[in-house]
């Protein structure tokens, strides 16, 4: 088993920036149409997370990410996941990962190149087990702790998320489950209130796994 993280776009991020369409880390997670790459690398039992883009003023934070449990097409994944059609919100921004219409060719609201759409339509990713960082509350506590996490997971020290992983990096299996006991961590200190713990280091508020 391996993992991938990755940096979404610049300037995305679930509360400051753009929408993140892509991956999707609710229920039913998924990664369809960013990052063919790595799509294309990882197989059934390995893991993906995902790191938001830059935007100025604000700390960047490690979402989340899933295991991998299958890989189809995205033709496939219209059929199966119509809640991630591509479709626009209120705001104008898009939504979803799917980026096939009904008759499996480039979505409308599809922006890529034309002669990139058969690489980026096979590879969708299916999750299961995800691990997300999803209220406010919890993003909040990620911002705080994203820097101090990734130099424990990647025994690498930085002062930037882009100087820890670059753009993309990839993960041992220890690695992979460091991460998601710390991002659990984060989200169970987004639960309680535990100022106390901000009087001490990251070996006393997010312990390690052995």
């Amino acid at each position: 088993m391996i993992g991938k993280i990755f940096v979404t776009g610049s300037g995305c991020d679930p509360v400051k920036g753009k929408h993140i369409k892509d991956p999707y880390l609710g229920p039913k997670p998924s990664l369809g149409a960013c990052r063919p790459d790595i799509r294309r690398q990882v197989q059934k039992g390995d893991h993906v997370f995902v790191v938001s883009g830059k935007v100025r003023g604000f700390s960047q934070v490690v979402l989340g990410g899933f295991e991998v449990a299958e890989k189809i097409s995205a033709i496939e994944a219209y059929e199966r996941f119509p809640e991630q059609r591509l479709r626009l919100l209120p705001d104008g921004q898009v939504i979803g990962n799917v980026i096939v219409n009904a008759k499996g060719n480039q979505h409308r609201l599809d922006h890529h190149e034309k002669d990139t759409f058969n690489q980026r339509i096979e590879n969708y990713l299916v999750g299961m087990n995800p691990i997300a960082l999803l209220t406010p509350e919890e993003i909040d506590e990620g911002r705080l702790w994203t820097l101090e996490i990734l130099q424990e997971v990647f025994g690498k020290q930085g002062n930037s998320v882009r100087e820890i992983i670059g753009r993309h990096h990839n993960m041992t299996e220890r690695q992979v489950y460091k991460l998601r006991t710390l991002l659990d961590e984060v989200k169970d200190s987004a639960a309680q209130t535990r100022p106390e713990e901000l009087l001490y280091g990251l070996d006393r508020a997010f312990p390690l796994a052995n």
